[in-house]
């Protein structure tokens, strides 16, 4: 246990601030109606202050800037900054003083002083500053240590701290959801589209600067959040993007596997890693802030060891009327295959052709085109299901219902009025 010695009266005095920008000032309007006792006395009196803003002196916002009264909140990702002066408060001269600023977290020390090296000496009323700078990057509570050591006129060494204790606080709140898309008509590329909800959690707004993905190796990432007007893209969101307090955005974003990847199945299914967002803000009268998120990862789609995607399907057929169709079957597994199609009809499906068919051996990564003859007998939208692919060799089936939908139309019916 410590025990606390006597205070001693110190030849330096240590002083530190925080830096951080002015804000607007605000006032409280008073105000009555010309019928009441006060007359126009009030708005005469707001008219002539000279904090308000003329012609708008109802509003609470002033035109005068002033200083923080406190130290404020401090935000993830923002820098921090903080003066420190160590001022010779005595009559006499001090020498080899030291100053030492370090930064404690949860999880690590950082020492923050530009300098560690000593000064040799220190007369009356001088002072010694020093401006120190970190991006905070954890949240939760964090102490700036500030440590002085100098020797006096007859040797003595002394030494003293002090310590000033802060809370860094989360600004955004960032979610985020997956969409697998396994196949599109025109290919098969293993699109993924990341959906990022961002909400601003703290009391003032924010202009988004800045919102990106850095996509993993494997993909390339397309933003989905402008349009085109005319010859330029604008955002979605506005010129001026400004995110209010408790605000949520979204934020969506599509990524297709590199064409060197986009054809090995087997190694697309398996990537679980997406990448990560940078997000870059400002505040009050433009503090920036930062945020990266760690690596993002989604579920990996199951496709199995067989995987069975859709070439080319027409939008709408004709009732009762045959109509082609391609599927793609990949192997996905590690082990060759002997694949044998069945086709069962459903209760609006009907397959045309022989069921039981050999398609012969398809090994590891390898695929092929299936081109197939189908018709229904129910109108309206229809799924495309029923289909049956069984692996000789271990004896196992895989089923697929669901494949795709098409719109059937009776072409008997006229739609005029």
């Amino acid at each position: 246990m410590e025990v606390n010695q006597a205070k001693q009266e110190h030849l330096l005095a240590l002083k530190v601030m925080r830096l951080t920008k002015p804000t607007l000032f605000t006032n409280l309007p008073v105000t009555c109606e010309e019928k009441d006792l006060p007359g126009d006395l009030f708005d005469q009196l707001m008219r002539d202050d000279p904090s308000t803003i003329k012609g708008a002196e109802t509003l609470m916002l002033g035109e005068m800037l002033t200083l923080p009264q406190n130290f404020g909140n401090i935000f993830l990702g923002e820098t921090f900054s903080s003066y420190i002066s160590v001022h010779n408060d005595s009559n006499q001269i001090v020498k080899d003083i030291l100053v030492k600023a370090d930064l404690q977290t949860s999880s690590q020390r950082l020492n923050l002083s530009a300098s560690n090296s000593t000064v040799g000496e220190l007369k009356p009323e001088c002072c010694i500053d020093d401006v120190i700078h970190h991006e905070v990057k954890e949240i939760g509570t964090h102490i700036l240590v500030c440590a002085v050591s100098y020797t006096t006129q007859h040797g003595e060494k002394l030494y003293f701290r002090k310590f000033f204790k802060f809370q860094v606080l989360k600004p955004l709140d960032v979610k985020t959801k997956f969409y697998n898309a396994e196949s599109d008509l025109s290919s098969v590329t293993d699109e993924v589209f990341l959906e990022a909800q961002i909400q601003n959690i703290t009391t003032s707004p924010m202009f988004m600067e800045k919102v990106s993905l850095e996509p993993s190796m494997m993909y390339n990432v397309t933003e989905l959040n402008t349009v085109t007007c005319g010859d330029k893209e604008e955002s979605t969101f506005g010129r001026m993007s400004y995110l209010q307090p408790m605000d949520t955005r979204q934020y969506l974003y599509c990524l297709k596997p590199k064409p060197e990847y986009a054809e090995k199945a087997g190694v697309i299914k398996g990537v679980t890693v997406i990448g990560k967002l940078d997000i870059v803000w400002k505040t009050n009268l433009g503090e920036r802030g930062r945020l990266q998120t760690s690596q993002l990862q989604r579920m990996a789609p199951g496709y199995g060891d067989i995987r069975l995607s859709l070439e080319m399907i027409p939008d709408t057929v004709n009732l009762e009327e045959p109509f082609d169709i391609i599927c793609k079957i990949t192997n996905c597994s590690e082990r060759t295959m002997d694949l044998v199609l069945e086709m069962c009809n459903t209760r609006s499906i009907h397959w045309c052709g022989v069921s039981g068919r050999q398609l012969g051996k398809l090994s590891p990564g390898a695929s092929l085109s299936l081109p197939l003859t189908v018709l229904s007998s129910v109108q309206g939208l229809q799924s495309i299901s029923g289909l049956r692919l069984t692996d000789t060799f271990l004896k196992r089936t895989y089923e697929y219902d669901d494949i795709a939908q098409v719109c059937v139309v009776c072409p008997y019916i006229s739609n005029e009025s």
